[in-house]
């Protein structure tokens, strides 16, 4: 298929329509269903571009899909990283929706920010969206759940946990804080 594809790019299509779906479990538990479908397009944007480089001599380009797929979850990972490390460095760490709202808690939430940004890089991906849609989201455990395409239960596990982390790492005033930046 991939040597068809060199000479009709329609025959990409046939892999897509083969691999998609698998692809799309596999990231969907490494990153959740809300990167889950750009991981799946990035890798087979790259996998088209790539498609000759591709060893023919190999019957099967599943492991190099999974390949170039790992390769797009870990940097989508670095990404959100250096972004949790760089609010980590600022001085604000959230955005000001209005300058009159809630001025005392602001300015103790910004104090907090490279803590705060700090537990939340400790978080698993997973308890950080829950913790997040719900501190600055201002979703229900419910909502949470049909966002993140999981169950209720799951979603009330993931946000106890996360807030537990949080406050061992930020003390009592730690979930304050973070609600605070809402």
């Amino acid at each position: 298929m991939i040597a068809a594809a060199d000479q009709d790019s329609e025959q990409f299509a046939v892999l897509y329509d083969r691999y998609s779906a698998g692809l799309y479990r596999y990231a969907y538990r490494r990153v959740g269903a809300e990167h889950a479908e750009d991981v799946v397009a990035e890798t087979f944007a790259v996998a088209f571009r790539r498609r000759h480089t591709y060893d023919r001599s190999r019957p099967d380009a599943r492991p190099w899909l999974y390949g170039i797929a790992t390769k797009e979850i870990a940097r989508w990972r670095r990404s959100e990283e250096a972004r949790l490390r760089a609010w980590a460095r600022s001085d604000l760490g959230q955005a000001e929706e209005s300058p009159a709202d809630r001025v005392a808690e602001r300015v103790s939430a910004s104090a907090a920010g490279p803590e705060l940004a700090e537990a939340l890089r400790q978080l698993t991906p997973g308890d950080r969206d829950v913790l997040l849609l719900e501190a600055w989201g201002d979703l229900t455990q419910e909502q949470i759940a049909r966002t993140l395409g999981i169950r209720p239960g799951t979603a009330r596990s993931r946000l106890h946990r996360a807030r537990r982390q949080v406050q061992a790492s930020l003390g009592a005033a730690g979930m304050n804080e973070l609600e605070a930046g809402r």
